[in-house]
């Protein structure tokens, strides 16, 4: 799949890493009576919502290293959720990570990704790129992303809310309507240029108290 993806012209290769089995996901569980099943043809496989005919997909270091040896394309991982896991990421020579808990459908009860965010960035200190995704839906949550360091944000349903409804054109209108909030939440915030977004644009009441 990797050489395949490589020989279409993919400039780089994202692995999941956070999302080891299927666990609790109520909402796919109980749509599974209503919904068709799907074709995977890169999988060979015919599914439903949450079945794609794997339950378990083990994952690690070693796996890595093993990729690595013959991948040509950068190599990202998601899923990212923990400073230490970061810092290994970075000896283990991997191009960026995304810091992301699948919108929170992996695990309930994780945190936010904007909660752990800083730490990671704080960790990997600037060695390579750290992305940034899950529950972005307005402008500000870009900006807010940005601000703690992110080197981009990612969105997923949003874009698929515009290609359900419009193709193409839903997805460029999707695009327009983030842009337009991000640019009118720097200029809230006094922000002109991206390189300006910083951790200065949270207000923090300690900050003005006496």
């Amino acid at each position: 799949m990797i050489e395949r993806a490589e020989t279409a012209g993919c400039k780089a290769l994202c692995i999941t890493v956070d999302n080891p089995l299927a666990y609790a996901r109520n909402r796919e569980e109980r749509a599974r009576s209503q919904a068709p099943l799907l074709p995977f043809p890169n999988l060979g496989i015919t599914a439903g919502p949450g079945g794609r005919g794997r339950s378990r997909r083990h994952f690690n270091w070693k796996d890595l290293a093993w990729i690595q040896g013959f991948a040509k394309t950068p190599i990202v991982l998601k899923g990212i959720m923990n400073p230490d896991d970061a810092d290994e990421a970075v000896r283990h020579g991997v191009a960026a990570i995304i810091v992301s808990n699948h919108g929170g459908r992996v695990l309930d009860t994780e945190p936010a990704t904007i909660e752990v965010l800083p730490a990671v960035v704080d960790r990997v200190a600037g060695r390579i790129p750290v992305l940034f995704d899950s529950g972005i839906r307005r402008g500000t949550d870009i900006l807010k992303g940005l601000a703690y360091g992110a080197a981009a944000v990612l969105i997923g349903r949003p874009y698929i809310y515009g290609l359900s409804v419009s193709g193409a054109e839903g997805v460029r209108s999707v695009v327009d309507i983030l842009r337009t909030e991000l640019e009118g939440a720097m200029a809230m915030t006094g922000r002109t240029r991206l390189d300006e977004i910083d951790r200065s644009v949270f207000w923090k009441a300690h900050d003005y108290r006496e």
